[in-house]
């Protein structure tokens, strides 16, 4: 038995799965991670066991003004270990829930407290960062949400975090290969079933000429999500929870990678009694991540462009006098690694192989004790030049701190926290060492994370 391909992506007709039971974390300082399970698939599956926060995937969101804090407790009841990263946060070192470098990670049946201010108002998510390539494929995440001090004009909001998971379609159960060699040569653990929100055929009613904040996260432990719309016409106001000093015309596509995040604002333009669609891009196919039911108008003609989003202060990088780094990846699935050192030890490919190990950043397989790609001092002005050597796309993410990508004519891009660079290719950003710690640096294809493509930068 398969899961047929209108199930497996989340055709468009049909309607939302409701959870087993309900959210045990929500008006709580608890995030209760535990296993749940839930009718994940379409009705027809069995329901689908997984690993959340409160008792539901995705965990509880949570929400919070710009300069508030954020106090949550984890309670691990699960048979592993765990930690939570605060993604995009621009936190404290001690906070940052990296396990093994910032944090031991939480033992079943332990507690750890989590108590941090959110500087950025933006879209930001939060998910598990012991064993990652497990425990968020099970469904440890969920959704961070810091508003501005001033509304903007908008008419709804929509929360979006888009999600794959690779089931077996006999048991409705996640696949429990996390150390499958193919994913962690190639291109990572993509899955078989599609949904936003761990829910089938998301539906929401809307009005003609509403306009609608869109937050998408991408949540996949691999997946790049091609993104359009139908129905709809829209603007980019923020790239990873930074606001751009101008909106952009959505265009034809969107990508994007694991980590990364999009506030969209979009007009309902659908006509009354129609349908509008954010929309997936799969093997040319369209697959809606959201429907929405136009029923009535909001009004008689949509409103002019919007207006930027408040900004988030931030100091701005200079390229003259910054300190050059340097990132080769290697490795992967005809990639050409020969050789890397690996605890110490000069290996060569096939040896890392038997590691499980198979990406290296300048000739090193990433653990957590090894010497930093570099030491900053605080408020240094880094320029850092990726080079991607493999046959694959790599979503870099950088903790604690936002970064600039460099154009191609020396200017400097939006903010973010993730880049996604893609087989062949180089990028270089640029950013500010102003927040003291060690600092994960890593490919957010968790499989590659897990298999090699880790370093740090330790700002003093």
């Amino acid at each position: 038995m398969t899961l047929g391909r209108r199930d497996v992506l989340c055709g468009m007709a049909a309607g939302a799965a409701s959870l087993a039971f309900p959210a045990r974390a929500v008006g709580t300082t608890e995030l209760i991670a535990d296993v749940g399970e839930m009718q994940l698939l379409p009705p027809q599956y069995a329901q689908t066991r997984f690993w959340g926060f409160g008792g539901t995937m995705p965990g509880p969101e949570i929400r919070v003004r710009q300069g508030e804090r954020v106090q949550r407790t984890l309670v691990n009841e699960l048979p592993q270990a765990t930690s939570i990263h605060w993604h995009g946060i621009r936190i404290d070192n001690a906070m940052d829930g990296v396990s093994g470098l910032t944090q031991a990670a939480t033992a079943p049946g332990d507690r750890f407290s989590y108590d941090f201010v959110a500087p950025d108002a933006g879209t930001y998510w939060y998910h598990a960062h012991n064993r990652s390539i497990e425990q968020v494929a099970r469904g440890l995440y969920g959704a961070l949400i810091v508003e501005e001090h001033t509304a903007p004009d908008v008419d709804a909001e929509d929360v979006l975090l888009l999600d794959d998971w690779l089931i077996d379609p006999a048991t409705g159960q996640i696949d429990a290969d996390f150390d499958a060699m193919h994913d962690r040569s190639h291109a990572g653990r993509n899955g078989n079933f599609i949904a936003t929100n761990a829910t089938y055929g998301l539906t929401r009613p809307a009005r003609r000429y509403e306009r609608r904040r869109l937050r998408i996260i991408n949540a996949a432990n691999a997946r790049v999500f091609e993104l359009r719309l139908q129905g709809l016409q829209g603007w980019i106001m923020a790239y990873d929870g930074m606001p751009l000093t101008a909106p952009r015309p959505f265009g034809d596509y969107l990508l994007l990678g694991p980590g990364q995040r999009a506030d969209v604002f979009v007009d309902v333009t659908a006509e009354a009694g129609g349908q509008a669609h954010l929309l997936a891009v799969l093997d040319g196919e369209g697959l809606s991540q959201i429907k929405f039911e136009v029923a009535g108008n909001a009004s008689g003609t949509r409103r002019g462009a919007p207006v930027p989003l408040e900004g988030n202060a931030h100091q701005m990088v200079q390229l003259d006098g910054a300190r050059v780094l340097t990132l080769d990846m290697e490795g992967g699935a005809m990639g050409g690694l020969r050789s890397a050192t690996l605890d110490g030890k000069r290996m060569n490919f096939r040896q890392l192989v038997g590691q499980g190990q198979f990406w290296a950043f300048n000739g090193a397989i990433g653990r957590a004790e090894d010497p930093p790609l570099a030491n900053l001092s605080r408020g240094e002005h880094v320029w850092l030049k990726i080079r991607n050597a493999t046959a694959f796309p790599h979503a870099m993410h950088l903790h604690g701190m936002h970064f600039h990508e460099v154009e191609a004519d020396g200017r400097l891009g939006p903010l973010r926290d993730t880049t996604l660079i893609f087989g062949d290719q180089s990028r270089e950003i640029a950013f500010v060492a102003d927040n003291p710690g060690n600092w994960l640096l890593h490919c957010h294809m968790l499989a590659h994370a897990a298999s090699g493509m880790t370093t740090r930068i330790e700002v003093a």
